[in-house]
């Protein structure tokens, strides 16, 4: 009986741990709807999407991506009395088997899943959530944040507009919306099999990068030769060669790059594989 008493009682304080939030994100304070239908409508969000809000409050992000831009998606809250509403909402609306509002830790939530990130959180907090976002999402994966952005990161695009509804929830009217792609990893050698316009033999890729920065040098024919123009956004990765003709695009998939290269209004396919 005691042996049963202490594995129930361990067991309880497991379950109640898991429930505590690693970092309380601060109060609730809801975006004005406004502000979601331009956030989700710079993400660029449709029915092929699926949304995850975290700290979802009373689920109108969710609920208009679901309604408005035909979207899937969930919300993640931790007070309890929130998630009852914004399920409650969901099938009121309708919206019931595309959207669902989850009691859990937004840092413990599983991401993966996720086209679209949104949130509306306390400076720190988001900043604690980079490296889930590199971990966890899709590269091409759009992340959207409300009044803060992501330290380090480059975004996309950002918007700056006046609102008299934010008065009431920070005292200015100022209203900022950041956009983020989460980048491909392509940091590292890669062996490259050139166009033959390029150079009939195997060429080494070597890639320096710090986020959406990328830069690097090829090593073709026995010669170095600097990148410029180096550009990534998502898996799409775009660069020339210093001093020659012709811009080289290619998608990446894990390990491997395939893609075109153009030159003179001629293309043709180059691959490359990650050595490490």
């Amino acid at each position: 009986m005691i042996r049963f008493l202490l594995l129930l009682g361990l067991a309880f304080s497991v379950r109640a741990a898991d429930v505590q939030p690693v970092k309380n994100a601060g109060p609730y304070v809801p975006s004005p709807q406004s502000v979601v239908s331009d956030m989700l409508r710079y993400a660029d969000v449709s029915a092929s999407d699926f949304l995850i809000d975290l700290g979802s409050g009373d689920g109108r992000i969710v609920l208009t991506a679901a309604k408005v831009f035909g979207a899937r998606g969930f919300g993640v809250e931790i007070k309890e009395d929130l998630v009852k509403r914004a399920n409650e909402a969901a099938k009121e609306q309708g919206l019931a088997d595309r959207v669902k509002f989850l009691k859990q830790d937004l840092f413990r939530t599983d991401i993966s899943q996720a086209s679209v990130i949104t949130m509306y959180l306390l400076p720190d907090t988001v900043n604690m959530l980079k490296d889930k976002f590199l971990n966890e999402l899709k590269p091409g994966t759009r992340i959207v944040s409300h009044d803060y952005p992501l330290t380090g990161w480059i975004p996309e695009k950002y918007w700056q507009m006046d609102l008299e509804d934010k008065v009431k929830i920070s005292g200015v009217t100022t209203t900022l919306i950041y956009l983020y792609i989460v980048p491909a990893k392509v940091e590292g050698n890669w062996t490259v099999q050139m166009p033959p316009a390029v150079s009939r033999a195997p060429a080494t890729l070597s890639l320096r990068q710090q986020l959406t920065r990328v830069s690097g040098s090829a090593k073709i024919d026995g010669r170095d030769v600097p990148l410029e123009d180096v550009v990534l956004r998502g898996d799409r990765l775009s660069f020339r060669f210093a001093g020659r003709k012709g811009e080289f695009t290619g998608q990446v998939r894990g390990n491997a790059i395939e893609g075109m290269f153009e030159s003179g209004g001629n293309k043709s396919a180059w691959s490359a594989a990650h050595k490490g």
